[in-house]
C-alpha cells in the first residue's frame, strides 16, 4: 500500500516564478522526503498543456489537487499563472501538504 503524498510541480522554461516555487516546495518537504513522492513536469507544448489541463506555470498539485483549489480549465495553454496573494510561502505549502494526512 502506497501512502506517500504525491507532489507535482507543472511548469515551463522561462516562467519567472517557477524556480522560486520549486525552491519553496523543496524547502517545505525537507525532512519528510520518505513520505513524499516528488515530481516536476516540464510542460513544453500546448498539446501537453491541454492533456494535463494545465492551470499555468507554476502549478503545484498535492495528490492531484491544485494547491489553491483551482479547477481544471476547459482549454489549457502555455501561460504563466498568477497567484492572487503572490506565490504561497514555504510555510503555507507545508501546511497544505500536512493537511492531507
Amino acid at each position: 500500500m502506497n501512502d506517500k503524498i504525491k507532489i507535482e510541480i507543472q511548469h515551463f522554461r522561462g516562467c519567472p516564478n517557477s524556480p522560486e516555487m520549486i525552491h519553496r516546495v523543496k524547502e517545505a518537504i525537507k525532512g519528510s522526503e520518505e513520505k513524499i513522492e516528488y515530481n516536476e513536469v516540464l510542460v513544453e507544448s500546448n498539446e501537453l498543456a491541454e492533456k494535463l489541463k494545465f492551470r499555468g506555470s507554476p502549478t503545484v498539485l498535492i495528490n492531484g489537487e491544485d494547491i489553491e483549489g483551482r479547477e481544471e480549465p476547459e482549454s489549457a495553454s502555455l501561460n504563466c499563472r498568477v497567484y492572487e496573494n503572490g506565490l504561497p510561502s514555504t510555510d503555507e505549502i507545508r501546511k497544505k501538504i500536512l493537511s492531507v494526512n
